[in-house]
């Protein structure tokens, strides 16, 4: 399947959990989303910084190529520092 990105396969997502701010309950945001919705009061729950597929893709790597790869992994870590 040309063109298609071969980290679109959900079987390599993560999920975190997260706490609603109105009613307290847990919800589970996966690696690929940016919201959930909280399945107690509705309440839309947003991660708190934007995924990218550079962070949670085990095929990144594989498209970006090891050089730029390791570049921007690198310029993440600097900005976390």
């Amino acid at each position: 399947m040309p063109g298609r990105c071969p980290g679109q396969d959900g079987r390599h997502l993560s999920v975190s959990i997260h706490m609603c701010p109105e009613c307290g309950s847990e919800v589970e945001i996966f690696s690929d989303e940016t919201r959930a919705r909280c399945p107690s009061c509705k309440t839309v729950v947003y991660q708190e910084t934007a995924p990218t597929c550079i962070q949670w893709c085990a095929k990144a790597r594989e498209c970006l190529g090891e050089d730029r790869w390791k570049a921007i992994m690198e310029g993440q870590a600097k900005d976390h520092e």
